[in-house]
């Protein structure tokens, strides 16, 4: 089941949309090579990019909250870190154990499930706090 960037995913914002589209088309292009069995194979390029493309929308995000004074930054970083920790430990797994199916599933369910819950329920704060500011 391939991840749609739909309209309430949206939070306003181009920069944050634009890099939340990435994020789900790497998730979703890992979907797309299961699908046609080359899963294992895509695994590592797909950890290698989430795990470097985090660092970077985290870090945009973090500087327009801290330029727009967002109240629950603190909070909001923290979730960040603690994402940042799952990431790291699949990449760990893929390293030690392979590219398994098991954590192809893993990587489908916890990272996308993760994305857009936050997405859903902190980044669109973050976007109303921005907007309230502008």
């Amino acid at each position: 089941m391939a991840y749609t960037f739909t309209k309430d995913l949206e939070t306003g914002n181009q920069l944050i949309d634009t890099e939340h589209r990435q994020l789900i088309d790497a998730i979703n292009n890992l979907l797309s090579a299961c699908a046609t069995g080359k899963g294992r194979t895509e695994l590592a390029h797909t950890t290698k990019f989430l795990q470097d493309y985090t660092a970077k929308h985290f870090s945009d995000e973090e500087k327009l909250q801290l330029q727009s004074q967002y109240p629950d930054y603190v909070n909001h970083r923290r979730y960040h870190e603690d994402f940042k920790k799952v990431v790291a430990g699949i990449c760990q797994k893929l390293e030690r154990d392979g590219a398994t199916v098991s954590l192809v599933g893993e990587v489908n369910s916890t990272i996308a499930g993760w994305l857009i819950n936050h997405i859903k329920k902190e980044d669109v704060k973050v976007a109303n706090h921005l907007k309230s500011r502008s």
